[in-house]
This record gives structure tokens, sequence and C-alpha cells, in this order.
């Protein structure tokens, strides 16, 4: 099951299109933390056991030094239009789910469809 929280960069469209193929994802808008910082996203990810979702580096930079849970997604794709980050998600739950289900990884830097992901711990 992925239980995902996706940061404010990611268009809350991208959520409603997620919902019907991953009904664990949520928006920041949906949990009260839209224009909050990057340090409350993560803690409300961490309390509530999710994976954020982000384009974003301060919110890996707190993982870096605070460690994991909660685990990251950080998107290191450039721009996206909504469907292409839909099409990204349904093409790559598998292992999206594998990574979730790892306990030694905090990290996955995804690129693009055609690039390999890189975990780091």
């Amino acid at each position: 099951m992925m239980r995902l929280l996706l940061d404010q960069n990611i268009s809350f469209r991208v959520v409603k299109q997620l919902k019907s193929t991953f009904p664990e994802v949520i928006g920041v808008r949906e949990c009260g933390l839209y224009n909050a910082d990057d340090y409350q996203i993560w803690e409300y990810a961490l309390q509530n056991n999710y994976t954020v979702v982000t384009f974003d580096k301060d919110i890996p930079a707190i993982g870096s030094v605070k460690g994991f849970p909660p685990k990251i997604i950080w998107l290191r794709t450039g721009n996206l239009s909504n469907q292409a980050v839909v099409s990204l998600f349904v093409d790559r739950a598998s292992d999206f789910v594998a990574f979730i289900a790892d306990d030694k990884k905090g990290c996955l830097m995804v690129y693009s469809h055609s690039a390999p992901q890189t975990p780091i711990a």
C-alpha cells in the first residue's frame, strides 16, 4: 500500500487523478498544510506514516539530517505536465511499493521515465 503525501509543488489535479489508482494519496491541501513549511510537512508525514513526494530539495535535505521515516520520493524530472506525473506513478507503481517496503532506503530520486531510479540511504 502506498501512503503518499504530495508536496504543494505537485498540483492538486495530480492528487485527484492518482486517487482512483492509489486511494492512500493525499495532498498537503487536504491535510491543512498548504503553504506550511517543509519541516511541518516532513513532521506530518512522520506522524501519519506517509511517504513524501516532492520536486523540492528542501524535504530531502531534512531527511538527510533527521533520517527516515518518513521516506521521500524526490522527483528530479524537471517540469512535467500533470498527466506525465500521473503516468510516472502508474508506470512505476511497483518500483515505488518496493522502495517503500525496503527498510534500508529512505530517499528515492526519480529522474525520468527512461533513466534509472537512484535510491539513497
